[in-house]
């Protein structure tokens, strides 16, 4: 079986306690131009790809990165990457793709039950709030999602999360990226938002469907019709997009690249353009 994409390189942060949970924490913590708070796939910490990607958003010295343990230490075990993404789906036969799937299914029910929607979504907005209170106002925040922390990224700018500072509601968050997030509950997770979300789709992915893409932009057009106010979205997408392409993509394969950077560059022009 092809071994799934673990990206080379060191993680240039350090872990440390942060509001409660572990945290990996890296760039400028001085005076930096804003915050941005990570929310990864389902392999959390584990994943070097996931310290890397926040590397990669601090690298220009502009940002304060924070990619925090919301797994508490239980993120799924990094075997699974082997069936999920590996190097070459071509190489990955149809036989050894569902039988792997099989194998893994009771662990991973066994992992959703210990992270249910309700205890996953307070801890993280719990995490964001106090961020929020111990934040200035005029710090910008903002928050990318992947895959399983995609979901919870856009519910952080849901209207329902604001929290009271200096007598005045104020968002979690002041934008939003979403990478293909899965596990989203259509139209709840998506309306009532309350700053501006980029959203990135995948043409193959077998995790989150690109059907999505349409019934977002057709949930947001019809509120738009009724006369709300919306933030301003955006929607891309990548070819081939397979589950996982911003975080797990392959670099030797060009077009896997070139999505693993242009996610990069979608999130990095986001938050340049709101925070």
């Amino acid at each position: 079986m092809s071994r799934g994409t673990i990206h080379k390189g060191k993680p240039q942060g350090k872990e440390e306690i942060i509001h409660g949970l572990n945290t990996y924490v890296v760039g400028n913590q001085t005076n930096p131009r804003g915050i941005i708070v990570v929310y990864s796939d389902i392999f959390g910490l584990a994943l070097p790809n996931n310290k890397l990607i926040a590397d990669a958003y601090a690298k220009s010295g502009e940002w304060l990165v924070y990619l925090p343990d919301f797994f508490k230490g239980d993120p799924v075990p990094l075997k699974a990457v082997d069936v999920l993404i590996p190097v070459d789906a071509k190489q990955q036969s149809t036989f050894s793709k569902y039988t792997g799937i099989l194998a893994l299914l009771p662990q991973y029910v066994m992992w959703t039950r210990r992270h249910k929607e309700d205890s996953t979504d307070k801890d993280c907005m719990n995490w964001l709030q106090a961020l929020r209170h111990a934040t200035p106002l005029s710090q910008k925040i903002g928050m990318a999602g992947f895959c399983w922390g995609g979901k919870y990224a856009i519910r952080a700018a849901k209207e329902s999360n604001m929290v009271e500072m200096d007598s005045r509601k104020v968002p979690l968050v002041d934008a939003v990226v979403a990478l293909h997030p899965s596990h989203l509950a259509l139209p709840e997770d998506v309306e009532d938002l309350v700053v501006p979300v980029s959203y990135g789709w995948g043409l193959e992915d077998i995790g989150v469907k690109i059907e999505q893409k349409a019934m977002v932009e057709e949930f947001h057009a019809k509120a738009t019709r009724e006369g709300k106010s919306l933030p301003k979205m955006e929607h891309k997408v990548y070819k081939p997009g397979r589950h996982g392409f911003a975080v797990r993509g392959n670099p030797a394969d060009p077009q896997e690249k070139a999505c693993l950077e242009d996610s990069l560059t979608q999130a990095l022009d986001w938050f340049a353009q709101w925070l």
